[in-house]
């Protein structure tokens, strides 16, 4: 897990080394706006971000009121990165990381696994996959 928050920071542009703590402290201080670039930058596309994270008019809110990301939406924003390291590890790179989140897959009732991550419960339930996958479970 060291190395999810490792890649988080990274893609955060903070401190690399942070633990699962620091992480989280970072979420209750809520993000600014401007993080949606950088899930923008990593290969999410604009309809995944409004879907997974903020709606676009929420956002559009946020910014011109130059107000943060509520504590939900900061955490989705982590959520989204942590679920995309996670299968970044497992597919060695993250556009085929992101090919794979995209696709359906039959053990998610042939819903793709990106639409999961809507929520903690859905999010947990693609990271559980990914490790069956890692540990050479071809379902």
């Amino acid at each position: 897990m060291a190395s999810v928050a490792a890649q988080i920071g990274s893609w955060l542009g903070v401190d690399p080394t942070l633990s699962e703590a620091a992480v989280l402290g970072i979420v209750e201080q809520q993000f600014d706006p401007p993080v949606i670039q950088k899930l923008l930058d990593l290969g999410l596309t604009r309809e995944e971000v409004h879907a997974i994270v903020i709606p676009a008019r929420t956002l559009q809110h946020r910014r011109s009121r130059r107000e943060r990301l509520t504590l939900e939406e900061s955490d989705r924003v982590v959520r989204s990165l942590r679920v995309l390291s996670a299968a970044a590890g497992v597919y060695e790179s993250r556009e085929r990381a992101l090919q794979w989140l995209r696709r359906p897959h039959p053990r998610l009732n042939d819903r793709a696994p990106i639409s999961l991550l809507k929520t903690d419960t859905g999010a947990r339930i693609v990271e559980e996959l990914l490790g069956q996958i890692d540990e050479g479970y071809f379902i």
